[in-house]
């Protein structure tokens, strides 16, 4: 106790009010799990303590507050006593606020299922409607009764708390400025939330991989600021409707039902593969296709993957739907576009329930590598809440060295992923994310004798789409690292039975004239989401250079079909394999095809690049090209093109209309 004493008595009664406030959202906590918590679920510990981690946070931040403001000595309560006035109705109110919020998160969850986010601010719109249903459906006068007496309660509470520290005498006679520094990052501490190099957010609570554990975790303040700036991240219910049958048609949908809106295409595989075949999906970082060997660049920069294509089937006319790291591993894991704006749908909190065909590869072991941290974009709460049973490896999980921001050397991270992969005896679906083809271009040193950097001039550079040697050097180094983790395979007895799959992330837009490429290419930005695709499997698949239109969404559908699994196919993505081509049903003259979304965030353009055109619309201008995707002459207007040009249009806004859709309403099968 004499310790105690010895803390100022200022220090004392932030963190009294800190704990009060704990002990209330703890008990909040509880209420929701006894309320709300599934049959037969056990209570959940993990949820609790990543809950308590959230309060805290809270908490803390309201301690904080206190402690700046009384750095005033007008308002410090300890310095001039008549300040407890203000302090004890500035308490009870932010008290009030906390049991405010936590009661409309109560009823919030109980309607939707959700913890509170910042959508409910969209009821506003129709705030007459939206009052009377609660009227109709709540108590709504007795919980406004309950508030009022929870307002006197609190500022009897905090009342007393002050008066308590206040009437106690200060032993502790010298400034104790070391205690003001320590419990500033005591509690700056528990803001940050977690120990590492980005702070806890929202998505850490989808590490429990169960919905109700992750939402029992949440804290409301932290679940609706978190979805404060995607509030308006929706869809016009009416336009998806219009655009259903053209979209049900497109994608090849049996049985339509454009009420339920349903996009389910139940896949069978007449001739299922007898040993279940291993999946490595390698997603490389900036793979620009234009920048590589398979495309003619003089540089030659990636020559081993080039002889790799040849021996596999590859798509050279691959594109993914959005520019962006974020964008194209969610992509490639949902089958959806990413169609959110300004921000990655992998931050919106309303988005992160999504299905992926990768869970109907039953009785597989699923991993993810990546060399660095999955917090950024919170793209962990996207792996871990929807992928069943992953086990993801992240920088601190290796042997090998951290090198940069981005984790370990992308060398390291093939050799770290082919130790624990020749290790299994089950089948697995493995993902390998790529970084080392980013600023800051890093080439680790115990690798420089043997990868031997080079250099060319900078006009040489600058012509053939590169910035500087470091640049061109990191893209050389992905090769570099793409052979080292096929000869590494090669020895081990997974590969025969395994399918890899590569493919970009996205691409890099160039600015100027590609002399291998057609000028939509660059005029048009189609730089940033060309990018290789290629499927590796010399047992299940003759090699084969296939120029048709292919994108990221549809990776999962062909690997699931390679590998004769039977899947549910919710997304916009299809087998690639699968000869059949989209029968337009109102657009009986456009060549039989499939195309490949593009939205550009940038220039805010959404289009689709075809074998023949490309077309593309201005969101916010409403200008309109169709361009051509063979050669450099303008697209000559006559009747059939600008036929072509309306029926694309059509379908442009209906998969546009349909992505949002289904971004929010693509949940996985429990």
């Amino acid at each position: 106790m004499l310790f105690l004493q010895r803390i100022p008595r200022l220090l004392r009664w932030i963190f009294s009010v800190v704990l009060l406030l704990l002990v209330v959202m703890t008990l909040a906590r509880f209420i929701i799990f006894w309320k709300f918590n599934p049959p037969g679920k056990a209570l959940s510990g993990s949820a609790f303590i990543m809950g308590f981690r959230f309060d805290a946070r809270v908490a803390c931040v309201v301690g904080l507050f206190i402690m700046l403001l009384c750095a005033i000595p007008y308002v410090n309560p300890f310095k001039n006593y008549g300040a407890k006035k203000f302090w004890n109705i500035f308490l009870p109110l932010i008290f009030l606020l906390m049991l405010f919020v936590f009661a409309i998160d109560f009823y919030h969850f109980d309607y939707l299922h959700q913890r509170l986010n910042a959508t409910v601010l969209n009821y506003l719109q129709d705030a007459g409607i939206s009052f009377n249903m609660m009227w109709q459906s709540y108590p709504l006068l007795k919980i406004s009764i309950g508030l009022i007496l929870i307002f006197f309660i609190g500022r009897f509470i905090f009342g007393k708390l002050l008066a308590h520290y206040q009437q106690q005498e200060s032993y502790y006679k010298r400034k104790g400025t070391w205690a003001y520094i320590i419990s500033f990052f005591i509690l700056g501490g528990f803001i940050f939330g977690k120990i590492g190099q980005f702070p806890l957010r929202w998505s850490d609570a989808y590490t429990l991989s169960d919905d109700f554990k992750a939402n029992l975790a949440l804290n409301p303040f932290q679940s609706f600021l978190s979805t404060l700036s995607f509030r308006n991240s929706s869809y016009d219910i009416k336009k998806v409707k219009e655009a259903y049958p053209l979209m049900a048609s497109y994608l090849g949908i049996a049985e339509q039902d454009s009420s339920a809106l349903s996009y389910s295409r139940s896949i069978v595989n007449e001739n299922p593969v007898k040993d279940k075949p291993n999946i490595v999906l390698v997603i490389c970082e900036s793979f620009s296709a234009y920048k590589s060997s398979m495309y003619n660049n003089p540089l030659n920069t990636t020559p081993f993957f080039a002889e790799l294509c040849k021996n596999g089937v590859f798509f050279d006319r691959c594109f993914t739907p959005a520019y962006g790291t974020a964008r194209g591993v969610w992509a490639t894991i949902t089958g959806i576009p990413d169609v959110e704006s300004p921000k990655t749908a992998s931050r919106n909190p309303n988005a992160v329930d999504q299905n992926t065909i990768i869970n109907s590869f039953k009785d597989y072991n699923n991993f993810y590598f990546l060399g660095g941290s999955a917090t950024w974009a919170n793209i962990r709460g996207v792996l871990t809440n929807n992928i069943h049973n992953l086990k993801l490896y992240e920088q601190d999980d290796y042997n090998a060295k951290k090198i940069d921001v981005w984790g370990i050397s992308d060398k390291n991270l093939f050799l770290e992923a082919n130790k624990v992969l020749k290790q299994q005896t089950k089948p697995f679906f493995a993902v390998i994310q790529t970084a080392d083809n980013h600023r800051p271009y890093t080439i680790p040193d115990e690798d420089k004798a043997e990868f031997r950097p080079v250099s060319f001039s900078a006009d040489s550079l600058k012509r053939f789409g590169f910035e500087s040697n470091e640049e061109m050097n990191a893209f050389r180094y992905t090769d570099f690292g793409y052979q080292k983790f096929m000869e590494a395979a090669k020895k081990e007895a997974y590969f025969d039975n395994t399918i890899f799959v590569f493919v970009g992330d996205h691409g890099i837009r160039y600015n100027g004239t590609l002399e291998y490429f057609p000028k939509s290419w660059t005029e048009q930005g189609l730089t940033c989401e060309h990018v290789p695709l290629l499927f590796y499997a010399p047992k299940f698949l003759q090699p084969k250079r296939i120029s048709s239109i292919s994108s990221q969404v549809d990776i999962l559908p062909t690997i699931a079909s390679i590998a004769g699994i039977p899947y549910t196919n919710n997304s916009l993505g299809r087998n690639l394999f699968d000869t059949a081509a989209a029968t337009l049903q109102y657009k009986s003259f456009l060549p039989k095809e499939y195309f490949a979304f593009i939205i550009d965030h940038d220039v805010k353009t959404i289009g689709l690049a075809g074998n023949n055109y490309y077309y593309l619309k201005n969101l916010k201008t409403g200008k309109e090209e169709l361009v051509s995707m063979t050669g450099n002459e303008a697209v000559p207007v006559t009747a059939q093109t600008d036929s072509i040009k309306r029926s694309l249009q059509r379908l442009t806004d209906a998969y546009y209309e349909t992505a949002k859709y289904l971004l929010l309403n693509n949940k996985k099968k429990q």
